[in-house]
């Protein structure tokens, strides 16, 4: 699903926060009014206008981290940046609150004008924001504008008709104000799972254990259908999912010392929380020959409250039991490389931008992880400028505490087929994130032989030959962001952006759901709750692996690192495998229940291709569109 924000597009990261950081600067004497960057809606002038909006409005304004966002950029960037005399000399979180807090007095000044205006204020405690709610009117008032009803995109909402402002004196403190317009930003989980998201799904037998294992020469079909070549090759089934012994055979495979993760805390973000996640994590691991999680291990922060809970995305509701998955999986896949690291979940109440971001608020204040996982996204480039900012500013605050951010990357390839042109995915596409990407993975008795880039077709079977269903079915997000600028590292590393646009992805790892993961969880099975376990992907699962390995390094090393793309680039990728696409068949055989639950609907015979589709993406020597430096091994870690 699209993320559903319409909004201008984001001018160049440097730009931004140039114009965020030093809005109304230019001047020595402010004029009385200021405008409130980026703040009038980019769909306003292809949307119907009605009446006067009547209704309440809650919104929250973002204050400026003390001496800018510029200042904070560069901070984190030399605190991560090998090389520099202030690389891994991150700050504790009450020391970068006492450095970039906006000060009491800003504070006051900002809540004395929402106030005069008849608004309600509540500051955030560390003074990131502050947030209003009131009447259109009092509003209208503060921000002097005028807030109506307006259609636009099959929505009904309420926005202002142009530019927010601000008193003059406070143009420098305001980055940003979100809420005037109600447009829902939603995100969605980047898994790929073989059955409706809220529904219970089931591997069938007819698969292997290993990649290449199991094949229509040596494992006949349960109702005798004839599998005929594709393209003139015997093609395998599609492994049974690899379990936490394979991967780690697979990518840690020549590590030394010992390293399993122990004394790091890798956290995990998503919308909701499985009541079952602890119970099923441990079941999986002691099924499939790994230790259960130890007492403590496993901890969880969550909101008192969820909200949107129901699966009707039209309606701006997000399926509370679509994202059970997207936790079971991204929990295991941590745990399976990382045995000895802790985990902490952290529960947006939603799957609404806002509380997610709200997350990356708790991470940091804590300050226990060392690094962070996402593995969910808007699809595109478009975002609202107020909440670009808050996510960059959270990520920010991370860096210089040492915490490290990686994002899924996407499950729709460069995004042509979906949104019509190519575009990359956000947040992964944000300069301060590791931006991780998908492969199709072969891992056999002899660890990984063999992968290549995610890029699916898909062919099912009529009239006795394979015939092409999907030209493009899914794939690892990639290219070149079309609003965010290329960073520095990008640069000095010698990758060329065609359009100066940020390179997606940084690394990659497994993603393909052909060659995905199997894990276990507690679903609903014709109206039954039953622990049960199958096989998943997607860039879900490459972002929680890469999490896991890294977690190796950070133990190897003593501490986190902040940023991680400026040690990615500045060696040129070492440490990670180069993913040329040998070792790996042109695809594989997926025999799936029909249903997704029994033998009883009968088998639904597909090809899933390997790095078959075509799009703007590539697999090449060294930095690509599809897998960036490549997948991380051992030399990674050491």
């Amino acid at each position: 699903m699209r993320r559903k924000v319409l909004g201008v597009a984001l001018a160049v990261v440097a730009t931004v926060a140039a114009t965020f950081a030093g809005a109304g600067a230019a001047s020595a004497a402010p004029p009385p009014k200021s405008p409130i960057p980026n703040s009038t809606p980019g769909w306003l002038k292809n949307a119907t206008k009605g009446g006067p909006a009547s209704g309440a409005v809650s919104a929250r304004v973002y204050l400026a981290p003390a001496g800018g966002m510029d200042a904070l950029a560069a901070l984190a960037t030399a605190i991560s940046t090998p090389g520099s005399t202030q690389y891994r000399h991150f700050l504790p979180a009450d020391q970068y609150h006492a450095t970039f807090d906006a000060s009491p007095a800003t504070v006051d000044a900002v809540t004395s004008w929402l106030q005069g205006a008849g608004l309600k204020t509540t500051v955030d405690p560390h003074h990131r924001y502050v947030d209003v709610n009131g009447g259109v009117g009092n509003a209208n008032k503060a921000f002097g504008v005028t807030i109506s009803n307006y259609t636009h995109d099959g929505l009904t909402v309420q926005a202002p008709d142009g530019a927010a402002t601000a008193p003059g004196e406070l143009a420098g403190a305001i980055i940003a104000v979100d809420g005037l317009d109600t447009t829902p930003s939603f995100v969605d989980p980047k898994t790929q799972k073989p059955a409706p998201p809220d529904g219970g799904f089931r591997n069938s037998p007819i698969c292997g254990k290993t990649y290449g294992s199991a094949t229509p020469a040596n494992l006949a079909t349960p109702d005798g259908t004839v599998l005929p070549a594709f393209d003139g090759a015997a093609l395998p089934y599609s492994p049974c999912g690899y379990t936490g012994p394979q991967l780690r055979g697979a990518y840690e495979a020549g590590l030394t010392g010992g390293l399993d993760g122990t004394g790091v805390t890798v956290a995990i973000t998503d919308a909701y929380a499985s009541p079952t996640i602890e119970a099923d994590a441990n079941r999986y691991a002691t099924d499939t020959g790994d230790k259960p999680f130890a007492a403590g291990q496993f901890s969880q922060n969550v909101p008192n409250a969820y909200t949107n809970v129901n699966s009707n995305k039209s309606n701006h509701q997000c399926g509370m039991a679509g994202w059970y998955g997207e936790e079971t999986l991204d929990v295991e896949a941590v745990h399976a490389m990382a045995p000895g690291a802790n985990i902490r979940y952290y529960a947006g109440k939603s799957c609404m931008d806002p509380d997610l971001l709200d997350t990356f608020t708790r991470i940091n204040d804590e300050n226990v992880a060392n690094i962070v996982t996402n593995s969910w996204g808007g699809s595109g480039d478009v975002v609202k400028p107020s909440l670009f900012l808050a996510y960059e500013t959270a990520f920010l605050q991370g860096a210089a505490q040492g915490i490290s951010y990686a994002f899924s990357s996407g499950d729709d390839g460069d995004q042509a087929t979906k949104l019509g042109s190519p575009q990359t995915d956000y947040p992964a596409s944000d300069p301060y994130v590791t931006a991780v990407g998908g492969t199709s993975t072969a891992i056999t008795d002899a660890g990984l032989t063999g992968e290549t880039g995610w890029q699916t077709s898909k062919y099912v079977l009529k009239d006795g030959a394979w015939s092409l269903s999907s030209a493009f079915l899914y794939g690892g997000g990639g290219g070149y962001s079309s609003n965010i600028a290329e960073p520095q590292y990008q640069k000095d590393a010698g990758i060329v952006s065609p359009n100066g646009g940020r390179a997606v992805p940084d690394i990659s790892m497994d993603g393909d759901p052909t060659t995905g993961m199997l894990v276990g969880q507690t679903q609903t099975f014709t109206g039954q709750a039953a622990y049960d376990t199958y096989r998943i992907g997607g860039t879900s699962l490459a972002s929680p692996l890469f999490a896991g390995i890294t977690a190796l390094k950070i133990q190897a090393n003593g501490g986190g690192f902040g940023l991680l793309n400026p040690t990615i680039y500045g060696t040129h990728g070492r440490g990670f495998h180069d993913v040329t696409g040998a070792g790996i068949d042109k695809g594989a055989i997926r025999v799936d229940f029909a249903n997704g639950l029994d033998a009883s609907g009968g088998y639904a015979y597909s090809v899933r291709t390997f790095n078959g589709a075509t799009t703007t993406q590539s697999v090449g020597t060294g930095w690509d569109t599809e897998t960036g430096w490549g997948s991380a091994r051992a030399a990674w870690v050491q």
